[in-house]
């Protein structure tokens, strides 16, 4: 009996064994640019502050514009010169005097419209989409590092700046395989205070460097502030 309870003991000294980590932001974003061009405005100031709904970053888009404003008048032209050609061919087709290469030669000029059309409107949705990438909003998101400045020229996949979502918090601990199970009943103690916390994820992959353990995030909704250590227990 006394054998069976020291090792109950043990077991729960074990389990209940605790850890340190350090409050994450929820998620951090590391945003690129999806267009290369011109920096003309970089909001340095807001670095280390939360944005509330804030450009971050401009990349000029003035030739993209005016290509555009371009494409969308060639797009008007080319539609008015598919419905005339359109009603040629109609008209051509009800002539008998008219042969089958006449009409064929009407109907691929109607057909070599509808492609350029087609091709302008392509055009007109990537002109749109760069000139909608070349500024970056943030809702509220707090602003960790921004990587430019105006004047700088980037390419597709340059980093623009970093952002956090501090939302919420997050630890990551390491906890070794074969105590996972034993964990998930337990309750979560943060600073050696019983919280009402779960488990949010388990990485059921050994870590790199805890070759055995699975890596657990745990999230707490408020806190005070971010980077501090806590202590984790799970009893």
């Amino acid at each position: 009996m006394n054998k069976i309870l020291l090792i109950l003991i043990f077991t729960n000294a074990l389990f209940a064994k605790y850890h340190y980590a350090k409050l994450e932001a929820f998620n951090t974003y590391f945003i690129k640019s999806a267009v290369s061009g011109k920096v003309i405005y970089a909001n340095n100031e807001l670095e280390g502050q939360k944005a509330n709904n804030s450009i971050i970053i401009q990349i000029d888009s003035y030739t993209d514009k005016i290509d555009l404003e371009q494409s969308l008048l060639k797009l008007k032209a080319i539609n008015e010169m598919v419905g005339i050609e359109n009603d040629n061919y109609k008209r051509l087709l009800k002539l008998s005097s008219k042969s089958k290469f006449d009409k064929d030669r009407q109907k691929l000029k109607v057909i070599n419209l509808k492609i350029t059309k087609s091709d302008i409107l392509v055009k007109i949705a990537k002109l749109k989409n760069n000139i909608k990438n070349k500024t970056l909003f943030e809702k509220e998101n707090y602003i960790y590092k921004i990587n430019v400045k105006a004047g700088d020229y980037v390419n597709a996949g340059s980093l623009l700046y970093q952002s956090k979502d501090l939302s919420k918090a997050k630890v990551e601990i390491f906890i070794p395989i074969l105590e996972i199970e034993h964990i998930k009943t337990k309750a979560i103690y943060i600073d050696n205070k019983k919280t009402n916390l779960k488990i949010y994820k388990i990485y059921k992959v050994a870590d790199e460097k805890h070759i055995s353990s699975y890596k657990v995030e745990i999230l707490i909704p408020t806190i005070k502030a971010f980077s501090s250590l806590v202590k984790i227990e799970f009893k």
